[in-house]
């Protein structure tokens, strides 16, 4: 249907990802139990190892196209990045740095998503008054944790999410790709 716009190229490699499972499970099999030397029965890995090559030059095609047409629509990722109350973690984190258990933050976290949903409002939505009902913790930096960029960046850790950590790790892979 030429209103739909199915990511096929994503869709075949997913797909053929069960292929190489397939080959690679196929060649743990035929190589069980083999002693060091050759045998006639190591002539069927042929098959699978070269198919298995096959796909993955396909896929890396695929993968290069693919990654080449993308055009992330900031607006949209930005309005997505919120649903599903993504930041109900960092709630709980902010709880437990106060000095609650994580078990009673979980529970907390939970209280506040369940708020929000009967409000019909993401997490950063939402009054202090509101969140403050939820524990007596909770104080005005609370606003703050709850916002998605604050959160997206608050993960500083090697592979986090913080624009200081993805440009560093950009910055390195452009040296290694040079």
């Amino acid at each position: 249907m030429p209103q739909k716009k199915n990511p096929d190229a994503a869709e075949l490699l997913r797909g053929k990802t069960g292929s190489v499972y397939g080959n690679l499970n196929n060649l743990l099999v035929t190589m069980k139990g083999l002693p060091l030397a050759y045998f006639k029965d190591m002539q069927e890995d042929k098959k699978t190892t070269f198919e298995t090559y096959e796909i993955l030059i396909l896929n890396l095609k695929i993968a290069k196209e693919l990654t080449e047409s993308i055009i992330p629509n900031k607006k949209v990722m930005r309005k997505l990045s919120n649903d599903g109350y993504t930041t109900a973690t960092d709630f709980a984190d902010y709880l437990v740095k106060k000095g609650m258990s994580f078990r009673d933050a979980h529970k907390k976290s939970a209280a506040l998503v369940n708020k929000a949903e009967k409000l019909g409002k993401n997490l950063d939505e939402l009054s202090f008054l509101d969140i403050k009902k939820i524990d007596k913790l909770v104080e005005k930096d609370v606003l703050q944790i709850l916002k998605i960029e604050n959160s997206v960046n608050s993960k500083k850790s090697y592979g986090g999410t913080s624009k200081q950590n993805v440009v560093k790790m950009i910055n390195k892979l452009k040296k290694e790709f040079k």
